[in-house]
C-alpha cells in the first residue's frame, strides 16, 4: 500500500512539474510568434487608431511585460480561472469543456481502429512471414507512414463526400439542425471520416512492431519445443505469443497519444472539425496566449493519463514486471 502511495505522489509531481514546463514553454512560444493579438483581433486591415488599438491591448493585458501577464495567468489559474479567448470572447475553461468532448469522441475511435487494426494485422503478417498478404502488409504499412494525415484527409473528402456522397463534407452535426435535435446516427456519420483519417496513420506502427514481434516469439526455444509436441501455429500464437506480443503493442498504443492529439489538429481543419485541434490552430494564427496554455494543459493531461494507464495495465498483463507484488 505504501509502496503504491508512493508511486501515485511520484507521478502527481512529475504531472505538476511537465504542466509548469510545458505552460512556459508554450507561453514563451506564443508571445515570441510573429502574431500581433491586437491586429488579429481588430484586423489587419481596419481604420483603428493607435488610441483604440492601445485600449484593446489594456483590455486583454497584452500592455504588460511578458513575466508579468504569465504571473498573473498562474495567479488565476490557482483559483479556477484558465482565463478569457481572444479569439471567441469566452471563458477559456468553457471553450476547453464544449470542444474536448468532441475531441474525445473523435481520438478514441480512432486510438480503437487503429489498435485492433494494427494488432490484427500484425499477428497476421508475422504468422504468415514472407506470404503475399505479409508482403502486401508491409507495403501498405510503409505507405502510410510516410503519407502526411491531412493529405489522407483530403483524399477521403474528394472521394466519398465529393464524388460519391455518402458522408458529409465537413463538421460533426448536419448544419441548421439544434444541438438537441441531432440524433446518434447523424453524429457518427459526421464521425466516420474524421476519425478513420485520424486512425489510418497510426496503424502502421502498431502493425510492424506487433509483426516483427511475432516473428521472434516464434523463433524462440520453447516455441520450437511445443511444435514438436504438435501444437499447431495458433494454439501457438494464442497461448504463447498473444502475452509476450501485448505489452510493446500497448506501450506504442498509450505511446500515441501524443501523436493522436497532434494529427487531430490536422483531421478536424480538413474536415471542420469543431473540436481542440481547430481550436489550437484558430488561437495559434490570433496569438491567443490563454487559450493556447489551456489546450496546451488539457494535451498534457491526456498524454500523462494514457502513459500512466499504460504503466499501470503492466502490472496487470505481466506479473513479472513487478516486484514482491508492488510496483516497481
Amino acid at each position: 500500500m505504501n509502496q503504491l502511495l508512493k508511486h501515485i505522489v511520484n507521478n502527481l509531481f512529475r504531472m505538476i512539474l511537465l504542466l509548469v514546463g510545458v505552460s512556459i514553454v508554450t507561453f514563451l512560444l506564443v508571445i515570441s510568434s510573429p502574431v500581433d493579438p491586437v491586429d488579429a483581433y481588430v484586423g489587419a486591415e481596419s481604420n483603428v487608431s493607435q488610441e483604440q488599438r492601445e485600449n484593446v491591448a489594456k483590455y486583454w493585458g497584452l500592455n504588460k511585460r511578458p513575466a508579468e501577464r504569465y504571473l498573473i495567468w498562474v495567479s488565476k489559474l490557482m483559483h479556477g480561472d484558465m482565463g478569457t479567448s481572444i479569439t471567441y470572447q469566452k471563458p477559456v475553461r468553457q471553450i476547453l469543456e464544449s470542444r474536448f468532448l468532441a475531441s474525445l469522441a473523435l481520438m478514441a475511435v480512432a486510438w480503437l481502429l487503429s489498435g485492433i487494426l494494427g494488432f490484427f494485422l500484425g499477428v497476421m503478417s508475422g504468422a504468415f512471414q514472407g506470404s503475399f498478404f505479409d508482403k502486401f502488409v508491409k507495403t501498405f504499412c510503409f505507405v502510410l507512414s510516410s503519407t502526411p494525415t491531412f493529405w489522407i484527409g483530403l483524399l477521403f473528402l474528394m472521394l466519398f463526400s465529393i464524388n460519391l456522397g455518402w458522408f458529409p463534407i465537413g463538421l460533426s452535426v448536419p448544419i441548421g439542425k439544434l444541438s438537441g435535435e441531432v440524433t446518434l446516427l447523424e453524429r457518427i456519420h459526421h464521425l466516420v471520416l474524421p476519425a478513420l483519417t485520424l486512425s489510418i496513420t497510426g496503424i502502421s506502427g502498431i502493425a510492424l512492431h506487433t509483426r516483427q514481434k511475432i516473428i521472434d516469439v516464434l523463433k524462440t526455444d520453447y516455441i520450437l519445443f511445443a511444435k514438436a509436441r504438435g501444437e499447431s501455429k495458433w494454439t501457438l500464437i494464442k497461448r504463447h505469443g498473444l502475452r509476450n506480443i501485448a505489452i510493446p503493442a500497448i506501450t506504442l498504443q498509450f505511446a500515441s497519444f501524443s501523436e493522436l492529439f497532434g494529427g487531430s489538429v490536422l483531421a478536424e481543419n480538413v474536415f471542420s472539425y469543431p473540436g481542440l485541434g481547430s481550436a489550437a490552430s484558430a488561437a495559434g494564427l490570433k496569438g491567443d496566449v490563454p487559450l493556447m496554455l489551456g489546450i496546451a494543459l488539457c494535451s498534457v493531461l491526456f498524454v500523462f493519463a494514457g502513459n500512466l494507464t499504460a504503466n499501470l495495465l503492466y502490472g496487470i498483463l505481466n506479473p513479472h514486471i513487478r516486484e514482491g507484488g508492488k510496483l516497481i
